[in-house]
């Protein structure tokens, strides 16, 4: 990551109207805020060997890093301190060009429309069942869902080279995911293979609540479908049929798919049982209206506030949230304050800072995704420092 290693120095000048707005003050290190382009972020500065150590703060990272970059050189300039390392310069600085097929969760937040029918893979793969469907059903919009970076970039090669116009890939978690599309806008979601997690059952895509999001969002008669090789994870997912009795189910075994990757076909020539778990949606669905905000609708005290932030981790059946450190904004006018939280959900938690500049508050670098266990933590967190 870059970052500077500078002789100790006195705090830098700052100014509303430049490029270094404030300095926040916690008990190990400070947060400098900077502002390139309208964009806000953070510099952390830390004491390292009797050095001042300053680089990039992890929760505010944003693209392109060139930015960033230059707001380490221009503190470098700034401090008119002596430069004992830096790697700001040398480093290849790895901005990926526009790519069509892989989008971020904020396009689908804010912008994926189609009145196409959509298929949804969660875990893909080597890609080989998710580019066969793009490529046998050119008027639907096929959605994959990898966490695995590698399988992503063959996968967007291969689109590349066939030519294939219908595939959007997402590196994001499959049980979050479906939360951001329409209901009844789904004609299929695959889970093919996923990973047993045998020692950690509560990582398993598979859950009655994920069944629910899908029934959600698949169309009437639109199917969700299971195939695994896998006993404990056919055992685990036909006791979730259990919630879903008045639902169409079918378990079949040892199906041949019109396309069949190669770790699949060992598995058949080893003779291992593959089953096929097939549950079909049968309601029109209503859509979600999250009628909650993200805003902070009181005037708040900035020593009020501090005696009220507790760091031990507020645990809910559907939500977390941790207050990890407060930092006093070194400024007599604004009585400003920087607070670093994790919350929302437990397979997927965002960790935001909240800036109390004049008594208001607001998230910096703007609003968590909108999702419903962000919206229920913003609530619990309004109820704590109320």
């Amino acid at each position: 990551m870059p970052h500077i290693l500078l002789k100790p120095h006195n705090n830098i000048t700052i100014s509303s109207d430049g490029n270094f707005r404030f300095i926040a003050t916690g008990n190990h290190d400070q947060k400098i805020c900077a502002v390139y382009d309208n964009r806000e972020f953070l510099l952390t500065k830390v004491v390292k060997n009797g050095n001042d150590l300053v680089k990039l703060d992890s929760a505010t990272r944003l693209t392109p890093v060139s930015l960033m970059k230059t707001a380490l050189n221009d503190y470098e300039k700034t401090s008119n301190s002596e430069v004992l390392f830096s790697n700001v310069n040398s480093i290849y600085n790895k901005v990926k060009p526009e790519e069509k097929y892989l989008k971020d969760i904020n396009y689908f937040v804010k912008e994926f429309q189609t009145d196409k029918e959509i298929y949804v893979e969660v875990g893909f793969g080597s890609g080989v069942h998710l580019l066969h469907q793009a490529k046998t059903n050119p008027d639907k919009i096929i959605i994959g869902l990898e966490i695995h970076y590698p399988s992503i970039e063959q996968v967007l090669k291969q689109a590349r080279i066939q030519n294939i116009e219908n595939i959007l890939v997402i590196n994001y978690d499959a049980r979050l995911f479906l939360e951001f599309l329409k209901s009844n806008s789904v004609g299929k979601v695959f889970v093919h293979f996923p990973v047993p997690w045998d020692k950690k059952p509560h990582r398993r895509v598979m859950s009655v609540e994920f069944i629910e999001e899908c029934m959600r969002v698949l169309k009437v008669d639109g199917t969700l479908e299971l195939r695994t090789d896998s006993p404990n994870y056919f055992e685990y997912s036909t006791s979730l049929l259990e919630h879903f009795k008045e639902y169409h189910c079918e378990i079949l075994t040892n199906q041949d798919l019109d396309v069949t990757s190669k770790y699949e076909a060992r598995w058949k020539r080893q003779e291992k049982t593959i089953w096929d778990v097939k549950i079909k949606a049968k309601d029109i669905s209503e859509e979600v209206d999250l009628e909650d905000d993200f805003s902070f609708p009181y005037l708040y005290d900035r020593e009020t506030l501090k005696s009220k932030i507790d760091t031990k981790a507020i645990i809910k059946d559907d939500y977390m949230i941790h207050f990890e450190s407060c930092y006093d904004i070194d400024d007599s006018v604004t009585n400003g304050l920087l607070i670093k939280v994790t919350f929302g959900s437990f397979n997927r938690p965002v960790s935001k800072y909240l800036l109390l500049e004049n008594g208001n508050m607001r998230y910096f670098q703007g609003e968590p995704i909108r999702t419903k266990a962000n919206l229920a933590a913003h609530k619990t967190i309004l109820e704590i420092l109320k």
